[in-house]
């Protein structure tokens, strides 16, 4: 056949641009969503005054290498227009228009507002930075965009990169990371999955009737782990369009499932995206004009091999967060990264930490916002002066506004977080106050953390008060002391 060659097996590591022109639109749509569902926040999260004051992040990250377009100002407009700028460039991204620059300009945009936002972020927002990162060094643009209708001409069908290896490595460290990390007790004794789909820890409604379920709990315990520890494996070691497929099937599901049963923000959703890159050719062509089927293609689907300068840059990432994952995975966790390249992987933002519901020891766990109004009312600030609930309050962490907020106070009892709590109690009470009328207006607020856990014995009630408003003045009294002595508020 005259133009015609014979076309190899697909490797591992040759991906179609259809499916990374899928993977683009799905990473933008999260952009936008992610934009979207962040300005609900904007006066608590990303303003002077809010919850994350600008000292205590740069505190937190305790060096300039962990940067971002946010620190730049310190003002609410500021927070607001980076913001912006995640959402207009994940539109640009979904539709293919100024590819390149948009996968630049929103993984410049995500990483700032993560960084900003950090004590209310979680393994699916790194993930979605990590999965940017590629993106700026691969063909995102080639198929189904804006770009390629203007170029015009018969696209290429699959491509073979550094950064192509990168991604698929990507995808495969997250969940040989989650994978690892669940060989534990709670994990093979089977009652992990029943724990986590608690209303009382990050279950959804539909979660708490699955974790009811106590055999098929069991199984899905197990089921995860295999998963999650020989799935990655094949990912890596064949590109077989059937095993690509099946394993890709799988996953997506899983994430599918995820996103309906329990409350991990935007974990879920990326991990959808993310299987979107490896799915094979068949999907689009069918089998009888796959590249792997073993038969000559036309000129346009012939395969495109990347070389350029970029690939020495994603190499040398690609190198980078290797050792970062041999650090976060191994007990090499026990002593930092040399100073250089732990600056390196902070700088593109590529840390490999994925250990996600590593341990789940069996335990209900809430927080409740005692809000003591000036009427003499006592109600929940967390979940908009509803009645307080002080034990296992209704709806658990759904009830709280989003999963943000869950993130936020899951881990504020933290030692590395707690400078955020005054802030926090601060941010909270002012915002109420702003919105009521003076006689709902808060004259205390307490923040309380409790656990029911099967430790020292079954049932044990454990308390923490993460945060508390007004703070505590310089001769050492405030609400602190009126918590712990039960001393009604002024």
């Amino acid at each position: 056949m005259t133009g015609a060659c014979s076309t190899p097996p697909r490797g591992p590591f040759t991906l179609d641009l259809r499916s990374l022109a899928c993977f683009r639109m799905g990473l933008g749509a999260v952009i936008v969503a992610d934009a979207l569902l962040r300005s609900r926040d904007i006066g608590l999260m990303l303003a002077p005054d809010g919850m994350f004051p600008l000292t205590d992040l740069r505190g937190f990250f305790g060096d300039r290498w962990a940067w971002s377009l946010a620190f730049l100002v310190d003002a609410t407009w500021w927070g607001t227009a980076v913001l912006a700028l995640e959402g207009l460039a994940g539109a640009a991204l979904a539709a293919g228009l100024g590819t390149r620059v948009a996968t630049v300009v929103a993984w410049a945009a995500v990483v700032s507002i993560v960084r900003r936002t950090a004590p209310a972020t979680n393994a699916g927002d790194d993930w979605l930075c990590c999965l940017l990162f590629w993106g700026m060094f691969l063909p995102l643009g080639a198929a189904w965009s804006i770009d390629a209708r203007r170029r015009g001409g018969p696209p290429s069908r699959t491509t073979r990169s550094v950064a192509t290896a990168a991604l698929v490595l990507q995808i495969a460290a997250v969940y040989l990371g989650a994978g690892l990390s669940k060989w534990n007790a709670s994990w093979l004794s089977g009652t992990a999955v029943a724990t986590a789909l608690s209303l009382h820890d990050h279950g959804t409604a539909w979660g708490e009737v699955l974790a009811g379920q106590g055999g098929l709990c069991r199984l899905l315990s197990w089921g995860i782990v295999g998963l999650e520890t020989l799935g990655p494996c094949l990912l890596v070691a064949t590109g077989r369009s059937t095993v690509r497929l099946a394993l890709g099937t799988l996953c997506m599901a899983f994430h599918a499932a995820t996103a309906a049963l329990m409350s991990v923000g935007l974990f879920a959703y990326v991990g959808l995206a993310a299987w979107l890159a490896v799915l094979p050719s068949e999907l689009w062509d069918g089998p009888s004009r796959a590249p792997d089927a073993g038969r000559t293609a036309p000129a346009q689907e012939r395969q495109r091999t990347t070389r350029s300068g970029g690939e020495l840059v994603a190499a040398a990432a690609l190198a980078l967060a290797s050792l970062s994952f041999l650090h976060d995975n191994t007990a090499w966790r026990r002593r930092p990264l040399p100073a250089p390249i732990g600056a390196a992987v902070r700088v593109a933002c590529l840390g490999q930490d994925w250990g996600m519901f590593g341990e789940v020891p069996r335990q209900r766990q809430w927080v409740v916002g005692r809000g003591r109004l000036a009427d003499g009312r006592t109600v929940d600030v967390l979940r908009g002066g509803r009645p307080l609930e002080e034990l296992l309050p209704a709806g658990g962490s759904t009830s709280l506004p989003h999963h943000r907020w869950h993130k936020l106070f899951w881990d504020l009892g933290r030692a590395e977080r707690r400078r955020f709590a005054p802030a926090v109690a601060a941010a909270l009470a002012r915002d109420w106050n702003r919105r009521h009328a003076p006689a709902d207006r808060l004259t205390t607020l307490e923040i309380r953390a409790a656990r029911l856990g099967d430790d020292p014995a079954p049932g044990t009630l454990h308390e923490l008060l993460l945060a508390s408003w007004p703070a505590r003045d310089a001769a050492g009294g405030g609400s602190l002391d009126r918590w712990l002595d039960g001393r009604p508020g002024p």
